[in-house]
């Protein structure tokens, strides 16, 4: 970011080597969307795959050679911005922010689901009671805004805790399954793990696959606020991605062995799982604790986002592009505190509306499809970073050969563009497509083009300063 060091507001650099492995599990491995991809059955097995070694690999390889190139505040809006120019950057950015105001209200919405476990048998169908899931969604979600306003130093350890609590639910989630499946075997075929007659359905998980997979780039949004960014980064990367990996599929083929294709609920797929084997195995107690280790680490994945992509806005209102108040620092606590307030509020308001019209599961599918495609946006700058910076004369900045930033670079362009197509595709869980597919068209034209006004407005403001 190329502001002066005078006028750039001083950010804590609280984040160490253990606390970026911890974002990265709880950022990138979201048991949330576990459910919405293992109920189109065993052929999205060989999807995680696919992504884990098209997309997820190549995500890796560019955040590292990025970050090292150039560090910072902003992450994906920097790089975009030094390599494509100030509106490109700001498109990346904006697209980056926007899908997270989109994100965290499916986190809230699934918190929901789980936590009515938590409150005994007998109360799952308050997960779709609206009047309950939005007084929970208000709930959390101030809790979550009020503890990163207090700062990184208080709000990563929501993070870390979230981490660990994923940690020990994947672990209890995978035990469990194992258990059963040595006792009664499986209930899934390998018919099952073939492609579908009719793959519709199929296809809009790839997408979501792939939007599981983000979450390496967000330790760089706040590259200030890292201990020695260029030593604990890559290290940290390696170790986050890869136990993210193998977590994703040790749970997606539980829930297919434990639960089955057509009973798992995108909502409550994980604890219902956990209940399924847990009275199957003689241990029914274990649902509760579990439903409460699980809220634990949604409000960790909530909180994770809502700080790493509140640092968007931020930065961007530092650099005169949004309005000059999001660019303010809390006089006590230094963190981004309007930012903070402005992610939240619009979150809330989001997840209202889209209770219009739809059940709440169906609101968490078209939230979620619609979030996947702005947060893939700014990996098509990404990855044709890494080509571009392949295409240029060495400068000795990098970190990788030409040949791996040319292979990641491709990789991940082309596997980008294919999520962002195919989450169109109605997922399940759709009752109405012609709705769904107004509210795809619709909001992603209505976030780009309010990109559009911004940046326009805010550039001749500041060329009419300066």
């Amino acid at each position: 970011m190329k502001h002066s060091a005078h006028h750039n507001p001083h950010l804590k650099r609280t984040l160490g080597r253990f606390d970026l492995v911890l974002l990265f599990v709880v950022a990138v491995f979201n048991l949330n969307v576990v459910p919405s991809i293992a109920a189109n059955g065993g052929v999205t097995i060989w999807l995680w795959l696919l992504s884990l070694v098209l997309f997820f690999w190549p995500q890796g390889i560019a955040v590292i050679e990025l970050s090292k190139r150039y560090p910072g505040e902003g992450g994906l809006y920097l790089w975009a911005k030094e390599l494509f120019g100030e509106f490109h950057g700001f498109l990346s950015g904006w697209c980056y922010w926007t899908n997270n105001i989109l994100y965290v209200p499916t986190v809230l919405l699934y918190f929901v689901g789980v936590s009515v476990f938590a409150l005994g048998p007998n109360h799952e169908a308050l997960a779709d009671n609206r009047v309950f899931a939005l007084c929970t969604c208000v709930l959390l979600l101030s809790l979550l805004v009020a503890l990163n306003i207090i700062g990184l130093g208080v709000g990563k350890w929501i993070n870390n805790i979230g981490a660990i609590g994923t940690g020990i639910a994947a672990a209890v989630l995978i035990g469990l399954g194992v258990i059963v499946f040595s006792r009664h075997g499986a209930s899934v075929t390998v018919a099952d793990f073939a492609i579908p007659a009719d793959p519709r359905f199929v296809l809009n998980s790839f997408g979501v696959i792939c939007f599981g997979l983000v979450g390496l780039e967000l330790a760089s949004i706040m590259g200030d606020e890292i201990r020695d960014p260029q030593r604990t980064l890559p290290g940290a990367v390696a170790v986050g991605g890869v136990l993210s990996g193998l977590l994703y599929i040790g749970a997606t083929l539980t829930l297919l062995v434990a639960v089955g294709t057509r009973d798992i609920s995108v909502l409550q797929g994980i604890v219902q799982a956990v209940n399924h084997m847990a009275h199957e195995v003689g241990v029914p107690w274990i649902v509760a604790p579990f439903a409460v280790l699980l809220g634990l680490s949604i409000a960790g994945i909530g909180s994770a986002w809502l700080a790493g992509s509140s640092r968007i806005p931020f930065v961007a209102g530092l650099d005169s592009y949004l309005p000059a108040a999001l660019g303010r620092l809390h006089t006590r606590y230094r963190t981004p505190y309007v930012a903070l307030l402005v992610h939240g509020g619009l979150s809330l308001v989001l997840t209202i509306l889209y209770f219009v019209g739809a059940s709440v599961r169906e609101a968490f599918q078209t939230m979620l499809s619609l979030a996947v495609v702005l947060q893939l946006i700014p990996f098509v700058y990404l990855f044709a970073a890494l080509l571009r910076i392949a295409a240029a004369p060495p400068d000795g900045r990098g970190h990788y050969s030409r040949l791996t930033l040319i292979l990641a670079g491709w990789s991940g362009l082309l596997t980008t563009l294919l999520g962002i197509g195919l989450v169109f595709f109605p997922p399940q869980a759709v009752s109405s497509v012609a709705l769904y597919e107004l509210k795809m068209v619709s909001g992603t034209v209505f976030f780009v083009g309010l990109a559009l006004f911004f940046f326009f407005v805010y550039s001749r403001r500041k060329l009419a300063r300066a």
